[in-house]
């Protein structure tokens, strides 16, 4: 297939395929359906339930716990080896629910593909669904109507496409015949006619050049099968970590194994249940299913606040995102066309307000002004109004909604403003007649009679074409001759600023004219003035940019608008190097190497067509950055896909970006991705508490089973169930407690955590062999004396459970804070969870020790209250110890910093 057919006489089109302007025959059709197939995309192979199913047992700590369980099994330990797969299944089963299908992406973008086309074959008008469409078919399209294939356009009358799904452009793109540049990027491509694209406005026929996987969504859709997904920094680290734990783990084990029975003279059988006890007490069982509550309590915060995430790892991501790629047009701008400037012969006018909403003040100078003072300025605004087919609605919710042309919409905003009745400038004037608005005049004009007795023509339309035409501009003191200059001079000031400029003039017309043609507006036009119109940004926008900036966060504008339009809008939200753009075709000339050096450096990408997209957020993962990718097109998904965090828009993005998205923007806003930021790290704080938090109790239990080996003991102090006991209730009790934790006030003033930190630091993993020690040393003193002073191994054994128990109640508040310090209302009472967590724990010990089912499930026995008294004064030293070394580490900091400086 031809990728370049735009830079073709459409009649090579009809050689190509032996076709012309009155279709192919039946027999010609058959011919081309066999040949090049249906038009239709592929359908992916679907992965089975089955083997998804299965994938969430592929870690290694999962293959750790299933051989623990086996061997336990064998050794006929039925009730510590079910407990063992329980804690597997249910893990698997968390994993199975939470998972996405990839292939909804490409089922979305197959959806976009128009059912039904209508075309010309053997010289006869028929309707075939868009599935028969062959290259060489003559496809006739209309106002509403979804474009069926990739057509070269040959007939063409006032046609305009919604083209936004593919290119990025906000307003609907004027077509036309004219054999274009081969280098023009796809937004510029105004003889072509792309799939699945909207028909917003006039009639046109067209050739097919590409059908099916051949057409620019169909290569799209390519794109995003072809994607990989990157995995996040979460699941890197979990994984790192993962590893490293599980060798340490099985080394451990080995070693104690053969040190029992080389050195102790222990049993084979006995020496390798206590090795499985050790492995047991050393993996974290309940970490899994307390790192998907965590994730899951995040998805809940962040839908509070607009941002709904499909893939649960994407909440943690976000809080390492280190660059956001946003797509311009209804992220960072509103969708919404608005006349932000009004010239005209005397004075240049701005307009403030946002979108369709028509509050909002007109200034001269940068103060208010009253249109009664300007009276030029009101017949301006009053025949934009006149001259306009489209109307205004304010919705119950007290948001306004155009209904027909944007730019017309703006014009009925503009007039609003300016204090019109613009129902009564209608009722007072009434329309007589038109001229449509075709590509080939570039202008609309309308024909009104006012109730007083006079008659006039309004004409708007392109500024270049309405010059062409006046040759005299409407002034305070009358009309006078055309300073042609002077409005070139302001055409070129608006367009710097990234307006579309619209240009509106008025003729006096004798009261019996009741039709209007061609010849009416070519002579006696007297331009009144200009309007310039513009996406405005979000207000919101503005501040949110402002916060990633404090939060070491970078913003990237990439968009399928223009240049000129994209670098005003990134002034507007002062991006931090918006005096630089680079555009598509800019980009194409570059290779890898010259596009990394200045990926980094520029802000605002401009005219980029999907590949590009992929691109850039390629380079910038190559670069170790962290991309989350904003888009609601067709043309964002393989970037959507490809990022670290994909970001479709609820609103007015399509299924294809959504199914391509980690999350979707129910408001469409800029900011609630910030909002989402901030949550994603509240989590990782979160989650990095709860890991501080579980993993000293696994390095406790550990060293006191190792403990209890190297000094010979014939009894363990705790047993595996009792070991998974302490795991599995403190997890989902105390450590879930810190998954409710709120965010620290300077989550958003951090830079943003390198994506190849290790999950824990050299500082963490001291604070986990502190705590394990600490643990260790008063749970192992109390068994001991326990056993010294004659009580029964199930009681020794209740003991130390109950005191390993305790020390991790002390050590829940310290945790609340990794280095702050926790002596004061808030870091006691801050958290209500923590204390229901406490109460509801305290309930599960009493039944632990006291209730007899559970006394025979886990071999407890009751102990005194005296010996409680004493279990609580030695497990509340962990506090103590651990408010020190916080203390001590934040001084040794402030040292550092106070050096440094």
């Amino acid at each position: 297939m031809n990728d370049y057919w735009h830079a073709s006489d459409y009649r090579a089109v009809f050689e190509r395929y032996d076709s012309n302007q009155a279709g192919l025959s039946s027999d010609q059709a058959k011919k081309h359906y066999e040949l090049y197939g249906a038009n239709r995309l592929p359908e992916p192979e679907p992965v089975p339930a089955w083997k998804r199913f299965l994938h969430q047992f592929h870690n290694l700590l999962i293959y750790v716990l299933i051989v623990a369980g086996v061997v336990t099994a064998l050794l006929q330990h039925w009730l510590d080896a079910s407990v063992i797969f329980g804690v597997v299944v249910i893990n698997a089963l968390i994993g199975y629910l939470q998972e996405g299908k990839a292939e909804n992406a490409l089922n979305a973008i197959r959806q976009m593909l128009s059912p039904q086309a209508m075309v010309l074959r053997d010289e006869v008008q028929l309707t075939v669904d868009a599935e028969q469409l062959v290259v060489g078919d003559v496809v006739l399209l209309q106002s509403g109507d979804r474009v069926p294939a990739d057509l070269r356009l040959f007939r063409v009358k006032g046609l305009q496409l919604q083209e936004s799904a593919l290119t990025g452009e906000s307003m609907a793109v004027e077509k036309g015949v004219q054999v274009l540049e081969k280098d023009a990027p796809l937004g510029d491509r105004t003889n072509m006619a792309y799939s699945g694209t909207l028909v917003t406005h006039g009639q046109a026929r067209g050739v097919v050049v590409a059908t099916g996987v051949n057409t620019e969504i169909g290569r799209i859709g390519s794109l995003v099968a072809e994607v990989k997904s990157t995995t996040t920094p979460l699941l890197r680290q979990m994984d790192q970590f993962g590893r490293w734990l599980t060798f340490g783990i099985l080394a451990v084990a080995v070693i104690t194994f053969l040190f029992g029975i080389l050195l102790q003279g222990y049993q084979a059988a006995d020496m390798f249940l206590a090795s499985v006890s050790l492995a047991v007490a050393a993996i974290p069982e309940g970490l899994p299913a307390i790192m998907t509550i965590t994730l899951a309590i995040g998805v809940q915060r962040m839908a509070q606040r607009n941002a709904i995430i499909r893939k649960l790892p994407a909440v943690e991501t976000l809080g390492s995102v280190m660059v956001i790629c946003s797509d311009k047009t209804g992220t960072l701008t509103r969708n919404e066309m608005a006349v932000r400037t009004i010239v005209t012969c005397q004075n240049r006018f701005s307009l403030t307000g946002d979108g369709y909403d028509p509050h909002g003040s007109i200034n001269l100078g940068g103060q208010a002004i009253q249109v009664e003072d300007h009276p030029q300025l009101g017949e301006v605004v009053r025949a934009g109004v006149l001259c306009n087919d489209a109307s205004l609605q304010q919705l119950e919710n007290n948001e306004w909604r155009v209904h027909g042309d944007p730019m017309e919409g703006a014009l009925l905003v503009a007039g609003v403003k300016a204090g019109l009745d613009t129902n009564a400038a209608i009722q007072e004037h009434p329309r007589s007649d038109l001229i449509p608005f075709e590509s080939e005049h570039r202008f609309m004009a309308t024909l009104h009679h006012s109730h007083s007795g006079g008659a006039f023509i309004i004409i708007k339309g392109a500024p270049e074409k309405l010059l062409d035409i006046c040759r005299l501009q409407r002034t305070l003191s009358g009309d006078e001759s055309l300073d042609r200059q002077r409005w070139l001079n302001q055409i070129d000031e608006m367009a710097k600023q990234g307006q579309r400029v619209l240009a509106i003039a008025i003729k006096p017309t004798p009261i019996d004219k009741i039709e209007l043609d061609f010849q009416d507006v070519e002579q006696g036009m007297i331009l009144l003035g200009m309007f310039g119109l513009i996406d405005p940004p979000r207000s919101e926008s503005i501040e949110a940019i402002n916060q990633c900036q404090q939060a070491g966060i970078r913003v990237k504008m990439i968009t399928g608008d223009h240049g000129a339009t994209a670098l005003a809008i990134a002034r507007q939200l002062h991006l931090v190097n918006s005096d630089d753009v680079l555009t598509g075709q800019e980009l194409q000339r570059m290779d890898d190497q010259q596009l990394s050096e200045r990926v980094m450096d520029v802000d605002v990408f401009a005219r980029v067509s999907p590949e590009h997209k992929l691109r850039l957020v390629s380079l910038l993962q190559d670069q170790q950055q962290v991309v989350a990718m904003t888009g609601d097109g067709i043309n964002d998904s393989p970037a959507l896909k490809r990022a670290d965090v994909g970001t479709a828009m609820g609103q007015n993005g399509t299924e294809a970006a959504k199914e391509a998205s980690e999350m979707v923007l129910a408001d469409d806003n800029f900011a609630s991705i910030i909002s989402a930021v901030e949550e994603g790290r509240t989590v990782y704080d979160n989650l990095q508490k709860a890991i501080l938090f579980i993993l000293p109790t696994n390095g406790g239990e550990a060293l006191i089973i190792l403990a209890a080996i190297v000094l010979g003991f014939n009894q363990l102090p705790l047993t595996p169930v009792q070991i998974l006991w302490v795991n599995m209730i403190t997890a989902v009790t105390l450590a879930l407690a810190l998954a409710m934790e709120p965010s620290e006030p300077d989550v958003m003033r951090r830079k943003p955590r390198e994506a190849g930190e290790p999950l824990l630091t050299p500082f963490l993993l001291w604070r986990i062999l502190f705590v394990s020690i600490i643990l260790t040393g008063g749970t192992f003193g109390l068994f001991i004396m326990a056993r010294e002073q004659g009580l029964s191994i199930e009681e020794a054994r209740t003991i130390a459970v109950n005191t390993l128990v305790m020390y991790e109640i002390f050590y829940l508040f310290n945790s609340r804070y990794i280095t702050a310090s926790i002596v004061n209302w808030g870091g006691f009472l801050g958290n209500r969870y923590v204390l229901y967590a406490i109460g509801l724990l305290l309930i599960f010990q009493m039944g632990f020790t006291y209730l007899p089912q559970l006394q025979f499930l886990f071999g407890t026995a009751p102990i005194s209250p005296g010996m409680w008294l004493v279990i609580v004064m030695v497990a509340s030293s962990v506090l103590i110890l651990v408010e020190i070394e916080k203390l001590i580490y934040r001084k040794i900091n402030r040292n550092r910093r106070i050096r440094n400086h």
